[in-house]
């Protein structure tokens, strides 16, 4: 079967050298791939959108496989907590731009393999003419904005679109192309309010997880090009690392999609960051949002005065005890409406977490409660560590 049937006309070109002959042996030898199949490889192009934990692994194997030309996409730096499962990043990378530390740790792993690096964010304006010069798209993201955009790019070009997320301890993966299956919007026909679904940042992710999903993505890349296998079209497969157990969900097309569907609205890109209520790269939420904050500095100082301030902090336990504010009442966000009592509706209340997503979700909480004297603290306890106390751990 063939999935992409340009890449039979492409391929017809591709040669060998005798070094990589012998690089993708085993590849040749199996007759599912042979030498036909590795000439589709090395003449496919693949854009990864995202360089962290799903992109780090399907990055490697696509590379280690010979695809010939591989896009990556991501206008972020290496961190120190992105070593935890962005494997192909290096601690000597930590404040490169990770494309080049990708392309870096690519090159030297197959040379034969031609690395573009878009260093930038995706947006309405740029993404179609990117995704053009691709076969297939695969997302790596974490943010709903990108995943809307990457997702009605694709189907207005009728691409393949290998989508991953990950959470915690659970994964997802699956294959959404509009003209052969369903798309992102089918299963998503909205997205969450803005605040509502914590990122890893915020809840965490199994550092070996997304290595688990990236791999099964990179797979499905490698069974498009080659023609070969049932690929996650129309069916979404779901892994629960704790349990260790994947199970799959049947996904059909909505007859409604607005772009996918036979009677489509949605003709062209539009503005996604309007549409999911928050912006596709980490900008400041809170101030998107216009939410009330006060900066570290300003809290700082109000609190070596004496003043009084209720400083609350609503992460949990296990979260305050790696650090904290002085003088913090911790209430996690999801115990505040039965300890809503232990707080007054006189008192100055200051809210933080660790970035700004629950501290915003409490302050509408607290809000609708009847508590008006509210803020955030601008960069939650990130930016107390960086104006305020600069011995305190950041995780």
């Amino acid at each position: 079967m063939s999935y992409l049937p340009n890449l039979s006309e492409r391929a017809e070109s591709i040669t060998f050298t005798n070094e990589e002959i012998k690089r993708y042996s085993r590849h040749l030898i199996m007759p599912e791939v042979t030498l036909d199949g590795q000439k589709k490889i090395k003449a496919a192009k693949v854009l990864t959108i995202g360089t962290g934990g799903l992109g780090s692994p399907l990055l490697a194997y696509l590379t280690a496989a010979g695809v010939g030309t591989i896009g990556v996409v991501d206008f972020d730096r290496v961190d120190y907590s992105n070593l935890q499962r962005q494997i192909i990043h290096k601690s000597s990378s930590i404040g490169k731009y990770k494309t080049v530390s990708a392309k870096e740790a690519m090159n030297d792993l197959n040379p034969f393999v031609e690395v573009k690096t878009y260093e930038m964010a995706l947006r309405s304006d740029n993404t179609m003419e990117l995704f053009k010069e691709y076969d297939i798209i695969i997302d790596g993201t974490d943010n709903f904005a990108t995943r809307y955009l990457t997702n009605d790019a694709c189907v207005l070009l009728n691409k393949p679109n290998i989508y991953g997320s990950i959470f915690r301890f659970d994964g997802q993966a699956t294959i959404f192309w509009g003209e052969k299956g369903p798309c992102y919007r089918c299963l998503f026909p909205e997205p969450p309010e803005a605040g509502l679904v914590p990122s890893c940042a915020e809840g965490g992710v199994l550092g070996v997880l997304p290595g688990i999903i990236g791999v099964i993505q990179a797979t499905e890349a490698i069974k498009l090009i080659i023609g070969q296998g049932d690929p996650l079209i129309g069916r979404l497969l779901i892994f629960d690392a704790l349990k260790m157990k994947f199970k799959e969900m049947k996904l059909r097309k909505d007859p409604k999609c607005p772009i996918c569907g036979p009677n489509r609205t949605i003709h062209e890109l539009i503005d996604y960051d309007v549409f999911c209520g928050m912006p596709a790269v980490d900008a400041p939420v809170q101030k998107l949002l216009a939410f009330p904050e006060i900066s570290a500095t300003a809290l700082n100082e109000r609190l070596q005065k004496g003043e009084k301030v209720v400083v609350l902090d609503v992460r949990e336990s296990h979260e305050f005890k790696i650090c904290h504010l002085p003088q913090a009442l911790l209430i996690p966000v999801g115990d505040l409406d039965k300890r809503v009592h232990e707080l007054d509706t006189a008192d100055d209340i200051v809210i933080y977490c660790r970035g700004e997503l629950r501290s915003q979700q409490a302050f509408r909480q607290l809000q609708q409660s009847g508590f008006k004297k509210l803020s955030l603290l601008e960069g939650g306890i990130e930016g107390w560590a960086e104006e305020v106390d600069p011995s305190l751990p950041i995780y």
